[in-house]
């Protein structure tokens, strides 16, 4: 059902006022130590209605660029200018996050529990939790991720293209990539889009490090998505902007056997079908096994670690919707990326791009 972005806004049994901002500390399962846990959300609600966005991150505890995206848009000046909601919710998943895990404490993940409930178990509580008090709260979504521990991902946006409103705040975000993604059972973005409430998924980056070309897409995703929907001041048009590549479905390549990879390819690189993107050895080098494109693509997701089993995922490749001009998109959106404005003078001065926008 559609939201009224001009009801009440109760989070946490905390009234959100119009012009203020406001913590609230969400109460979740405390810990075995008679220690109490909260997820923190951060509301700041304009003077106007208007939209109401989440924006939320670490749902796997390991996936730390979102924490930073979001930290890094709570400190944004345009705030003050802000015409309806922003809920940020940086770690979703304390618990995974403290201790440096995808996982919650009893190994389930979180992206698999939703919608929850309020008697399920411990991930099925969280999950409903966040339902409830957020996703209940909002009109629109913004899920941040990055990749698996020791797989990094190019900036890109999953959505499923049979969702038009989200579809159209994936165009919006400006990324290098938008793929179709199919609903997964138990996921917050299946879960949400069943509310009728548009929302878009954004990879980028890998899991336990801080990836400043994923945080600064992501950041300047938010606020493109933030203006396009009338929460912020709409920008001119640059005449830089450059449109996403389209992918209909993605596909890994993954090891014929056990060994040392020896790659010869990374993310965002476009490769056709048959190319050899790595080699499995060993250390001996008495044997090297080619791993080809079984697809022609983008490298959208891979592999950073060099040691091997058997059927391990290493490239994924996304098939592209057209065959337009791959390479020179991607290095056209690499040259238009820009200046994250928070960072130093002294570091702004040192780059050589445009300004964010």
């Amino acid at each position: 059902m559609a939201r009224d972005s001009r009801a009440p806004l109760v989070i946490g049994g905390s009234t959100i006022q119009r012009g203020s901002r406001e913590t609230v500390h969400l109460p979740v399962a405390p810990m075995y130590t008679a220690m109490e846990m909260t997820m923190p959300v951060h509301v700041i609600r304009g003077k106007k209605d208007g939209p109401r966005l989440f924006v939320s991150a670490a749902i796997h505890g390991d996936e730390i660029n979102g924490v930073e995206i979001i930290r890094r848009l709570l400190a944004r000046p345009e705030l003050s200018r802000l015409r309806g909601t922003l809920i940020a919710v940086p770690v979703v998943n304390v618990y995974g996050y403290t201790a440096r895990s995808r996982y919650l404490p009893d190994r389930r993940d979180l992206n698999r529990s939703f919608p929850g409930s309020q008697t399920g178990s411990m991930a099925s509580r969280l999950a409903d939790t966040f339902m409830q008090e957020i996703v209940e709260n909002a009109t629109h979504g913004i899920d941040l991720h990055t990749g698996a521990v020791h797989r990094t991902n190019l900036p890109h946006v999953r959505v499923c293209f049979s969702q038009k409103e989200s579809l159209e705040l994936a165009q919006a975000f400006r990324v290098p990539l938008i793929m179709h993604s199919d609903l997964r059972d138990g996921s917050l973005r299946q879960a949400v889009v069943e509310t009728d409430v548009p929302m878009l998924l954004y990879e980028a980056g890998e899991a336990l490090r801080f990836d400043e070309q994923a945080i600064r897409v992501g950041l300047r995703g938010v606020l493109n998505v933030m203006r396009t929907i009338g929460m912020l001041p709409a920008r001119r048009a640059s005449r830089k902007q450059v449109q996403p590549l389209i992918a209909k479905s993605s596909r890994w390549m993954r090891a014929p056997d056990s060994g040392t990879l020896v790659s010869m390819c990374s993310v965002g690189d476009v490769v056709s079908e048959g190319q050899v993107l790595a080699l499995v050895t060993d250390p001996l080098g008495r044997e090297e096994i080619p791993i080809k494109a079984r697809t022609a693509g983008v490298i959208v997701g891979a592999t950073v670690l060099p040691l091997v089993y058997e059927g391990e995922a290493l490239f994924n490749v996304a098939e592209l919707e057209t065959n337009r001009d791959a390479v020179g998109a991607l290095e056209r959106f690499e040259s238009n990326l820009g200046v994250d404005p928070d960072l130093p003078p002294s570091l702004e001065a040192a780059q050589a791009h445009d300004p964010i926008d």
